[in-house]
């Protein structure tokens, strides 16, 4: 939902980092599996019990997630790139729930429960960019991808925040759980709507 508008602040320093690292030699790809392992650490480290030191693993995968854009848009996104930058998004996003359910016996069903509202989102988000690129159809809305980014209520900006408030105050995990994945099924809703609107002949 913000993470359009978030974009015209975000990508000018993103893009003067990426600018730098892409001449260094750093490739996108190397970003991608460096900021991957980073996150899945920061998931092991609150299923132990340590929320600081994974929340601040989580706030550097995402800082690599932003750089690994940035670093493509120099040298040119690739489509494997893409597919590459898309797993590992899903599967960082998956694992920080899933540590807290490890965390507290309490969190399980909940974890469970947001996990499959991130799976579903994740299908509509994919389904919707290939029947896009069937089409010809893009957008820039999300700055220059490899693929269709359709918008959403639950995008990566309010996913990033749930994760911080989850990690700040464990006690509300799953009252903040079944609530974030609430806006994720409404954003499935929302996205087939549009697909309605978008994709009848």
């Amino acid at each position: 939902m913000f993470d359009a508008k978030l974009r015209p602040l975000i990508d000018p320093p993103l893009n003067r980092m990426g600018m730098a690292l892409a001449r260094s030699g750093v490739s996108a790809n190397l970003l991608t599996f460096t900021g991957l392992s980073i996150g899945l650490a920061g998931a092991a480290a609150i299923a132990f019990g340590h929320l600081l030191s994974g929340l601040g693993l989580i706030i550097v995968n995402r800082l690599l997630d932003g750089l690994d854009g940035a670093v493509a848009r120099v040298r040119g996104p690739t489509a494997l790139g893409g597919y590459f930058d898309i797993v590992a998004d899903f599967a960082f996003y998956v694992s920080v729930p899933l540590g807290f359910g490890v965390l507290d016996p309490a969190n399980t069903l909940a974890a469970l429960v947001l996990v499959a509202s991130f799976v579903l989102t994740g299908v509509s988000f994919l389904a919707f960019a290939v029947i896009a690129a069937e089409r010809g159809e893009r957008t820039e809305a999300h700055g220059r991808k490899s693929f269709f980014y359709s918008t959403g209520l639950a995008e990566g900006g309010e996913t990033v925040a749930v994760f911080v408030a989850f990690a700040l105050v464990p006690a509300y995990f799953v009252p903040l759980a079944y609530g974030y994945a609430v806006l994720c099924v409404l954003t499935v809703i929302q996205r087939s709507v549009l697909a309605i609107m978008q994709f009848r002949d």
